[in-house]
């Protein structure tokens, strides 16, 4: 993501109370970008599981010789874990189900149910590719195909939840709602700048992604509408070039 103008350094609303919850040091060290979401697919795994972890926020335009000493690629999220770096948001949730083995988890224990679960979170990995698709769109032609693309993504998945509910695997928040929790976060910039609507994509879309919302792990790790909106400013409208 570019920068944006007067982009604001660090999290706000709930985020911003998890964060200086998070500030002394632990043995878990979770570097992060509040704006990211796959650094708060993460982030919503960490405090699902409660376990205690030090919050570093990284500045992406500025990252600090420390950080890049512990990971050169400059990513986040990254988690410095027995002292190695480890990266890559879908990595990190199945090694905070490794390492926490006591805490609630997040994972069915069956294996085959285990690997059901995997499934759908691979296909829920593709989403954002959707989802940036319809951010980006310009013309109201192609705003309407993909916003299509993306109703027709994300009700082919919903499809496959637990009748049950109001989660995928059922009663349990999994892995696989944490998957897709940060762009449902966001969705007040589609439903302001892309004519998005829940129901758009089907009944049983718009009740899991209204649970999801919902979640205090999700909540807790969100910042507030306006910075989101920010955010993303300059994919919804882009400078014009000469």
């Amino acid at each position: 993501m570019p920068d944006i103008p007067n982009r604001t350094p660090h999290a706000t609303g709930k985020a911003a109370d998890t964060v200086a919850a998070h500030k002394a040091d632990q043995d878990l060290v979770f570097y992060a970008g509040w704006f990211c979401p796959y650094v708060q697919r993460a982030w919503i795994a960490l405090e699902e599981k409660g376990v205690p972890y030090k919050y570093v926020e990284i500045n992406p335009y500025d990252k600090a010789p420390e950080f890049l000493a512990l990971n050169p690629r400059g990513l986040v999220p990254t988690v410095q874990a027995h002292g190695k770096p480890i990266y890559e948001s879908l990595v990190l949730n199945e090694l905070f189900e490794d390492l926490y083995p006591d805490a609630p988890k997040l994972l069915p224990t069956d294996p085959v149910e285990k690997a059901r679960a995997r499934i759908w979170i691979d296909a829920l990995s593709k989403i954002p590719t959707v989802h940036r698709a319809l951010v980006v769109a310009q013309s109201p032609e192609e705003q309407e195909t993909r916003r299509k693309e993306y109703y027709d993504a994300l009700r082919k998945i919903a499809e496959e939840r637990a009748p049950q509910g109001p989660f995928f695997l059922g009663e349990k928040f999994s892995l696989v709602d944490a998957t897709i929790a940060p762009w449902v976060a966001r969705d007040k910039v589609l439903q302001d700048h892309r004519g998005w609507d829940r129901k758009g994509a089907g009944e049983k879309w718009a009740a899991w992604a209204d649970a999801i919302a919902a979640r205090p792990s999700v909540l807790n790790t969100s910042s507030t509408d306006d910075e989101y909106d920010k955010l993303y400013s300059s994919f919804i409208n882009p400078p014009a070039t000469a």
